[in-house]
């Protein structure tokens, strides 16, 4: 990535392990400075140990996303120049079998936080100066990334409760992206398909601890599913590693005109370009698969 006058700063959250971790790591080197959040202590201090300046969050606790915030500005002397939402998890199971709580749960985590953190980096942003950038065009005042997900504009069977936060995730923040229009602030989503992380066996804890699967009409389905994962571990021949997403973001990033969206790994890249031409119909004999 190119180099500015300063050093430009950026927030990541959901830094344990993954996207989140790696793209930390990959703008560190690149000469940004990183405040790289997580929930447990102990991955806290391991990111310290890398030289991070490690902080706690959890998008599901408000005081700790505040907190946070104020201890970067803090540091910073007030200023942020980018922010990279990507923490999340994914709950999986039928629509018919999620409880309000755990659907609530879910929302907190993958929506109501992110909007929470965004709100307190917008006026932030809204007051910094603009950075020259390079050619004749500005940098801006800040940038905004959300790491989105394939699942954000494609449905898919027990991801449900996921799909319904991506989806609120994607209708919001394209909203706030025409909102913030001529304010230098620029904001873009990336839309991952199957990326190497612990995104698969985080949500297979949730299933095992937020789903009645015996009680379930599904139980058969959902056992054969337990199954599969336990013999491959999830094994998906599209998936790409985190690399691939830190390409986008480092566009996002950077380029003066940013993208509004940007798919990753060869599911998301196709699904992006039928979704609009495709019947329902179709969309759903392609999504079914062998049903």
């Amino acid at each position: 990535m190119g180099a500015m006058s300063r050093v430009r700063t950026i927030l990541v959250t959901g830094c344990s392990s993954g996207i989140g971790r790696h793209c930390a790591l990959r703008l560190k080197d690149d000469g940004w400075r990183v405040f790289a959040t997580a929930r447990a202590e102990t991955d806290l201090a391991a990111l310290r140990g890398e030289g991070f300046e490690a902080l706690h969050l959890d998008y599901a606790d408000t005081a700790s996303i505040h907190a946070a915030f104020n201890e970067v500005l803090a540091a910073t002397g007030g200023r942020l120049d980018a922010l990279f939402n990507n923490g999340a998890y994914g709950q999986p199971g039928a629509v018919e079998d999620l409880t309000g709580e755990v659907l609530r749960a879910q929302f907190e985590a993958n929506f109501f936080g992110w909007h929470e953190l965004t709100r307190l980096v917008v006026p932030v942003m809204r007051k910094q100066e603009v950075e020259p950038g390079w050619g004749q065009l500005n940098w801006g005042r800040g940038r905004i990334v959300h790491c989105s997900s394939i699942l954000g504009f494609v449905p898919f069977r027990w991801r449900g409760a996921y799909n319904a936060s991506k989806f609120a995730l994607e209708g919001l923040f394209l909203t706030q992206r025409m909102e913030l229009r001529g304010s230098g602030i620029h904001m873009s989503l990336i839309e991952p398909g199957p990326i190497v992380s612990r995104f698969t066996e985080n949500g297979l804890q949730k299933f095992l601890d937020n789903i009645d699967i015996e009680g379930s009409v599904h139980a058969r389905r959902y056992e054969k599913e337990l199954a599969r994962l336990k013999a491959k571990g999830g094994v998906n021949r599209f998936r790409l590693g985190p690399e691939a997403v830190y390409k986008k973001l480092g566009h996002a990033l950077e380029a003066p005109r940013p993208r509004a969206q940007y798919p990753v790994t060869i599911p998301s890249h196709f699904m992006a370009r039928i979704r609009g031409i495709t019947p329902q119909f179709l969309m759903d004999r392609l999504l079914l698969g062998s049903d």
